[in-house]
């Protein structure tokens, strides 16, 4: 049996990538000869120019290595400066390159972003260009956004271009760097940032903290250190930043960093067997019951922060006085009298039926496809429990056909965990009922006999009450192996990894 190809790293969205990478350069061009009036057709520079031109920054862009639990997974690559002829335009480039043994196959990812902002204090997002290559697929989204919204052109090879248009972004040049602007400031600095994924703009803010001292290559230099948080992924990234401009390290929590390197050392990756790295090994095999609906479990775990220890329906947690913490987790059908039949309201206020770039349920081939499998069914869960065991004897599980969009995984039929939970999210909110995906961690024993917990991702639908289904094993009631702990890709997961530990199985 086999789980994501994406433990949990790929929780690391184009968001946080924004969040960290875009420590872009500043390059003033010599200035041009006059030129006879008739000939001056480049737009002036504004009168003022915006607070990220002015900082600091190293000339030519910055690499820096990607490391998970101190392995190298990968670089990134990003870059600021005026447009050459475009005294009022700036150009931001920012990279991101993934490579790691993932299963049995290597998974490789390159998700590299251009966008293009006014030049002036406050300037607005005008344009970008965003390419994805590899795991999840290839596709180019090439987007113009003005005041009255953003419209969008998806090209993927062999397929038709789609449009869409979504909601106005807020985003503006100062977001592209928040980090040294802040530094230059010596100020907070709020705004807000299109991710690169989903295209949803989220709150984006960074908190500029006294300057440090630290260690670089024997010897001690000060840096500038700020902390940047998006509104989307909830991950503090802390960045360090040399007083010449350079940015040190970008630290992800406790077991992601990037760290400066020079352009030749950052491209050379090492081979990183991801599902042994990440998992969580558990002390002893667990019960038979855990398996069983009506099931439980209950494991001592050490080292889980206490914002990820809320009760549930599925959850409890019981602080033990050594610092670690019971959990004990269960499963069961939802109680036939609270099931409602669909469509259904959203309980939290309809984020749970709503339809995007990736989720798609308004797309007619997903609505179609809902209407085929659930038909005139009225009983929610009578529904969803077609949906999940459609999805799970459609797809092929095949860790080398990931999509991240879920009308590629309809015209696919195949993929991983993240298609098996994304199309059946994508069915169900088409059908009318809620529902999102879960990332956490299920239990099973690999090849190699270690029984551990490794990351997963399934889905959750209010049918009258919540219930969790695994669409990847075919659980209508997801069984007690499972131990949620975010929710939709969300990379707050992120620093437990290395981090969480398994000291008892009850």
């Amino acid at each position: 049996m086999r789980l994501s190809r994406r433990p949990a790293l790929l929780p690391l969205s184009a968001a946080l990538l924004s969040l960290a990478l875009v420590q872009c350069k500043q390059q003033h061009p010599a200035p041009e000869a006059p030129r006879p009036q008739a000939q001056q057709q480049a737009p002036q520079a504004p009168a003022t120019v915006s607070d990220v031109l002015k900082a600091r920054r190293p000339q030519g862009g910055e690499y820096m290595g990607l490391y998970l639990v101190d392995k190298k997974v990968g670089y990134v690559f990003s870059d600021l400066a005026p447009i050459p002829g475009r005294a009022d335009r700036v150009r931001s480039i920012q990279e991101l390159h993934f490579k790691a043994n993932v299963g049995t196959r290597v998974s490789e990812r390159v998700h590299r972003e251009e966008r293009i902002y006014e030049a002036g204090p406050r300037g607005r997002l005008v344009a970008f260009t965003i390419e994805q290559r590899g795991d999840g697929g290839t596709q180019t989204l090439v987007g113009t956004a003005s005041p009255s919204g953003v419209s969008v052109v998806r090209k993927r090879p062999g397929l038709a271009d789609e449009t869409v248009n979504l909601p106005p972004t807020t985003e503006v040049v100062e977001d592209a760097d928040q980090v040294r602007v802040a530094i230059l400031r010596q100020a907070n600095v709020d705004g807000s940032m299109m991710d690169g994924t989903d295209l949803g703009t989220y709150k984006l803010s960074t908190t500029v903290h006294p300057t440090e001292e630290r260690l670089v290559s024997g010897v001690k230099v000060k840096v500038g250190k700020a902390v940047s948080v998006s509104e989307k992924e909830k991950v503090p990234v802390t960045a360090y930043v040399a007083e010449d401009g350079r940015t040190l390290e970008l630290d992800y929590g406790q077991t992601m960093k990037a760290r400066a390197e020079p352009e030749e050392v950052a491209k050379r990756l090492d081979t990183v067997e991801v599902f042994g790295l990440t998992r969580v090994v558990l002390p002893r095999a667990l019960p038979p019951e855990a398996h069983n609906i009506p099931g439980q479990v209950t494991l001592v775990m050490k080292d889980l922060p206490e914002k990820f220890q809320r009760d549930t329906y599925r959850q409890k947690y019981q602080a033990r006085p050594d610092g670690s913490v019971q959990v004990t987790l269960s499963a069961r059908a939802p109680e036939p009298k609270n099931l409602k039949p669909r469509p259904l309201a959203d309980p939290e206020g309809g984020k749970n039926l709503e339809t995007s770039i990736i989720v798609e349920s308004d797309n007619p081939r997903i609505r179609e496809q809902a209407e085929q499998l659930v038909g005139g069914e009225k009983d929610a869960y009578t529904a969803a429990k077609k949906i999940v065991t459609w999805v799970a004897a459609t797809l092929q599980k095949d860790y080398g056909a990931s999509a991240d969009r879920a009308t590629d995984v309809l015209r696919q039929r195949k993929g991983d965990c993240t298609e098996h939970s994304l199309l059946t999210v994508s069915l169900l909110r088409a059908s009318g009922i809620p529902a999102r995906r879960v990332d956490g961690v299920i239990y099973m024993v690999n090849q190699d006999g270690v029984p551990a917990l490794y990351w997963h991702e399934w889905v959750e639908a209010f049918v009258g009450e919540w219930t969790q289904m695994d669409p990847t094993f075919n659980q209508v009631v997801a069984d007690a192996t499972h131990f949620g702990v975010g929710l939709e890709g969300n990379a707050e997961i992120t620093p437990l990894i290395g981090q969480l530990k398994v000291v008892e199985v009850k």
